[in-house]
This record gives structure tokens, C-alpha cells and sequence, in this order.
């Protein structure tokens, strides 16, 4: 599949993490989803209708995100992705970047992401 949508760095402040001080305080995290499905009927009849509504991404996100904690980014990336493909019908795969931008660490480092696709079985 070629055709995708790509919502960028969604931000939410969370309290997943491996660390009791990511538990207490929370920190911010960035989520980048691609989803990958037909684009053409959409982009033809210039039709909402016919695909996916980028709020109704970040809703599904959010769910994750606001929901259990998580200790690993790979979990929050790996449920993300399983509520993407069970939200959206049209979606036949998704890619899914969980990014700690200033993880409660003590070295100098830009920030860690776990990055996973999956397919519709």
C-alpha cells in the first residue's frame, strides 16, 4: 500500500514509564501514527466520508494514553496500534512512534522512541 495519512508528534502528557518519578510526576510524550489505506475515493469526491478523520485518530490516542499505565513505550506503541486497527475498519496497516522527548535520565541524550508496524490479520 502507497497511500497514507501521517499525523505527526501528537502531545500528551502522561505518567507511563518504567521509573516511580515518571509514575509520580508524568512527562510528556510525542506520538507519530501512520495509517495506511486507500486515499483515492477520499481525494476523488473530495469526501470526508469516505476517510478517516484525523480527530477521530487522536481520540483513539488519547484513549491509549489516558488509559492504564504502561511501563514500556514498546506497550503503549503495541496498544496504540492494536486500537487503531480496531477503530478504523479501512486501516490494512499502521506505524506507530511512542517518543519520550526528555525521559528522567542522567545523561544528555535527545529523547527515545520505539517505532512498530503492524498489519491487519
Amino acid at each position: 500500500m502507497s497511500d497514507s495519512l501521517t499525523l505527526h508528534r501528537l502531545r500528551f502528557f502522561a505518567r507511563h514509564g518504567v521509573l516511580p518519578a515518571e509514575a509520580e510526576h508524568g512527562q510528556i510524550f510525542e506520538v507519530t501514527v501512520r495509517l495506511e489505506f486507500p486515499l483515492a475515493p477520499a481525494a476523488r469526491a473530495d469526501d470526508l466520508a469516505l476517510t478517516i478523520d484525523y480527530q477521530n485518530v487522536y481520540a483513539a490516542v488519547r484513549t491509549v494514553m489516558d488509559g492504564p499505565r504502561r511501563q514500556l513505550a514498546e506497550a503503549l506503541a503495541e496498544a496504540i496500534a492494536s486500537e487503531l486497527l480496531r477503530a478504523f475498519a479501512l486501516v490494512e496497516a499502521v506505524e506507530v512512534d511512542v517518543i519520550k522527548p526528555h525521559p528522567p535520565v542522567v545523561f544528555d541524550f535527545a529523547g527515545f522512541s520505539a517505532h512498530i508496524r503492524r498489519t491487519r490479520q
